[in-house]
């Protein structure tokens, strides 16, 4: 099995270390780390990533956007602490090689609809959605030019990561809220629409250390179509132009596969549990990889010769 982290069969170079993503030798000057010819990685985060030890998580955005050639543009609408939060960011990736970082914190709609923040990201090799409140996020950027400006920087090759609330917001369909426990019941989650970067998923965050398998198994029991993805913390999946998808971190990413399975969840009532049988269920621990469109896990990252599915 080639290593993930060379990345040489995908069209893509992932340096072993930071240093080696600023090393001349290693990345062409003025070439960011991105997939060839199509949309950039998309870094789903759990939330409480390393910001102290290895920075493992970290390292690979910042090997993605480009090191000192990088431009990175950290969106901290959904934190409710404020600039804080923006200057952690960005001082974490001056501290791992970034050329250039920007903050931007839209509060009002008419903010992220101002084609000032828009511009901004049009020379931005990475985009960066923080934690707090999905909702904040959602509410204020979705469907705004500068939620537009994030799609376009996607499709050009830039990596767009979130990380906590960033992650839930990623997709289309957006966990807003709900009740922990291990047993799906009706009404335990609530549903909003997400920024869509990602499409015919649902994701949940701080996966195992908030108990949140019984909210997304109630959420693909009643929304088969789509597939669960729960993200443990300091745990990154790393979702590819392709659809294959790449575990990385400390944790396990949770794959809940719906597609075959019989539910009692139109007919049950009130917050009562529901039945649920036959789900798939994926632990996915570091260096796992799986095909999000084939629903299947993979032996090996996929080659440039075939995509995930094939």
């Amino acid at each position: 099995m080639p290593s993930p982290m060379s990345g040489a069969s995908r069209g893509l170079h992932f340096p072993h270390t930071v240093t080696d993503a600023l090393d001349p030798d290693v990345v062409e000057p003025g070439r960011s780390l991105r997939a060839l010819g199509g949309a950039g990685p998309v870094m789903l985060i759990g939330g409480a990533e390393d910001k102290v030890r290895d920075k493992l998580i970290l390292s690979r955005f910042a090997a993605f956007a480009g090191g000192p050639d990088a431009h990175v543009v950290v969106i901290a609408t959904a934190s409710s602490l404020g600039d804080v939060a923006t200057e952690r960011y960005r001082e974490l990736f001056g501290d791992l090689g970034i050329g250039r970082v920007t903050g931007l914190r839209p509060e009002e709609r008419a903010e992220a609809e101002d084609p000032g923040p828009a511009a901004t990201l049009s020379d931005a090799t990475a985009v960066f959605l923080t934690g707090g409140n999905q909702l904040r996020l959602s509410s204020v950027v979705a469907g705004t030019r500068l939620a537009d400006a994030i799609h376009r920087a996607h499709d050009r090759g830039a990596v767009i990561a979130g990380t906590s609330a960033g992650a839930s917001a990623m997709a289309t369909h957006m966990m807003a809220f709900g009740r922990a426990g291990e047993t799906p019941k009706q009404r335990m989650a609530q549903l909003a629409a997400g920024l869509g970067v990602l499409h015919g998923v649902v994701i949940d965050q701080h996966f195992e250390q908030r108990g949140r398998f019984g909210r997304l198994l109630a959420v693909i029991a009643q929304s088969p179509s789509l597939l669960g993805i729960g993200l443990d913390e300091d745990t990154s999946a790393v979702v590819y132009a392709d659809r294959s998808m790449e575990v990385v971190g400390k944790g396990s990413v949770t794959v809940l596969d719906g597609s075959r399975v019989q539910t009692d969840a139109h007919q049950a009532k009130g917050h009562r549990p529901i039945l649920v049988s036959g789900a798939v269920v994926h632990a996915l621990p570091d260096g796992s990889w799986f095909d999000l469109r084939g629903r299947t896990l993979l032996a090996e990252a996929p080659g440039e010769e075939r995509e995930a599915s094939e």
